[in-house]
């Protein structure tokens, strides 16, 4: 009996079902059973999918079955954010055009020189895909041309905000026609993924794979301790759960203070914000935090406003909030996109009343473990796994993010998974890279040139 979920119930070509079948593909993925139906029938997508979910099928099939092989244009444009990727899903295509004669697949991206991508473009292709960043480059030279496209792709789309490509993303839409499909699929949906559908796409499909119990996502925990002990326990915490990125509010800014220096000296990566911060310390402590190159970040509620961390591991609340409202809102910044997140609170007997008003809300009792339970498995504390570079120079400079990105995984040889967020400012760019490659990444920015030029780049 033939179910929905395989693929010869899709309205594919006879030579296209066959390749399937020879390519071992008989039964759809969750995301490609969600999202080719509609796709096919020529509406824009907006799916939530991760890396290995079987996405790059997903959208291959509309774009080929889309494509008029005897008009020699490039039909459709795949957006990556990385070369390895763009590699990946280059291949992928190719296995999945084989149906058809003679489908041209080019991949343009940084790192790379442009001669011999210019001369390929010259040669014709029916698909592009590349980073936004060398995209750009060649829409800027003129040597790519998007008049022609009916499909454009967007991979990995919250990874390509991540690196601070929203603006290439958005010039790219631009200069495609307008009655062209739009198929965006990301993992997370961060306020710019929002923001480029509206922008972008035409009444969307919107594909959200529900995962269940989302509330177990976020798992509590309560530790009663004793004033003197407060500070250090949270230390405790951080060992024994081991949280990559970890947000511990407090409820004024002197126990802030207090709890920065605690953390600092017993030789944990940790940050503090504060309302008393200038725009330029606070936008440095939130991206080294947001790009996971420092461990704690110590907050008031206050100053924690409008924060919106994709990954993060736990919430410590190292003081009860009096209102229980602060409290779900403090919790629910972790536990999001469908990974897990602790919620430990530590409580002294006088928060008691506030924990009761937390049970009230919640409508139910919460957890309490002991202290002495907390042990560390491993000696040492987990170090960050990422690093901050500042270079100076930025928007002013004409910096953009495939600019650094081009000079780290070109002259300097660094892997594209080696790098992670590209936070470009208008004076200044952070770049985050892996701890291990830092020291090697300054040295090779500081002898190399970025848009020609030398610049100045350290180690925050």
């Amino acid at each position: 009996m033939m179910t929905d979920t395989s693929f010869a119930s899709l309205p594919l070509s006879p030579a296209m079902q066959a390749n399937l079948q020879q390519l071992g593909y008989t039964s759809m993925t969750p995301i490609q059973a969600a999202s080719l139906p509609h796709a096919l029938a020529g509406h824009d997508l907006i799916a939530q999918a991760k890396t290995g979910s079987g996405k790059t099928a997903a959208f291959t099939l509309p774009l080929l079955a889309r494509l008029d092989v005897g008009q020699f244009a490039v039909q459709a444009i795949v957006l990556c954010p990385t070369r390895e990727l763009a590699d990946q899903v280059t291949q992928e295509i190719r296995r999945l055009a084989r149906a058809e004669e003679n489908i041209k697949v080019l991949t343009l991206c940084g790192g790379t020189p442009m001669r011999p991508q210019v001369a390929s473009l010259e040669h014709g292709a029916h698909i592009v895909v590349g980073t936004p960043g060398r995209i750009m480059d060649h829409l800027q030279r003129e040597t790519l041309s998007l008049d022609a496209v009916r499909t454009l792709v967007l991979d990995e789309a919250d990874r390509m905000l991540d690196m601070g490509f929203f603006d290439d993303i958005a010039s790219v839409a631009r200069q495609c026609p307008k009655d062209r499909q739009t198929l965006l699929f990301s993992a997370t949906y961060p306020e710019g993924i929002v923001k480029l559908s509206q922008q972008f796409l035409r009444n969307p499909r919107e594909i959200k794979l529900t995962e269940q119990h989302s509330n177990a996502k976020i798992k509590q925990r309560f530790y009663q301790v004793e004033e003197d002990q407060r500070l250090h326990a949270v230390g405790l915490l951080l060992d024994h759960y081991r949280p990559v990125s970890t947000l511990a509010f407090c409820n004024t800014k002197q126990q802030c203070r207090d709890l920065l220096d605690v953390l600092l000296a017993q030789g944990f990566e940790a940050l503090t914000l504060h309302g008393e911060l200038e725009q330029r310390e606070r936008d440095q402590v939130l991206v080294q935090f947001a790009n996971r190159s420092c461990s704690v970040l110590v907050a008031t509620d206050v100053a924690a406003r409008g924060l919106d961390i994709a990954q993060l591991e736990a919430v410590i609340n190292v003081d009860v909030t009096p209102d229980p409202e602060v409290h779900v809102h403090r919790i629910g910044r972790t536990g999001r996109a469908g990974e897990e997140g602790w919620a430990l609170s530590l409580a002294s007997m006088e928060e008691m009343g506030r924990v009761g008003a937390i049970e009230e809300a919640q409508r139910a009792e919460v957890e309490w473990h002991p202290l002495a339970e907390l042990t560390s498995a491993e000696p040492g504390h987990l170090k960050p796994p990422m690093a901050t570079l500042q270079i100076l120079g930025g928007r002013k400079d004409k910096i953009r993010p495939g600019d650094v990105l081009g000079a780290l995984t070109g002259e300097a040889g660094f892997k594209g998974e080696q790098i992670g967020k590209i936070n470009v400012m208008d004076m200044v760019t952070y770049v985050a890279v892996e701890r291990g490659v830092a020291d090697d990444a300054v040295r090779k920015l500081s002898a190399g040139k970025l848009k020609g030029r030398k610049v100045k780049v350290r180690r925050m």
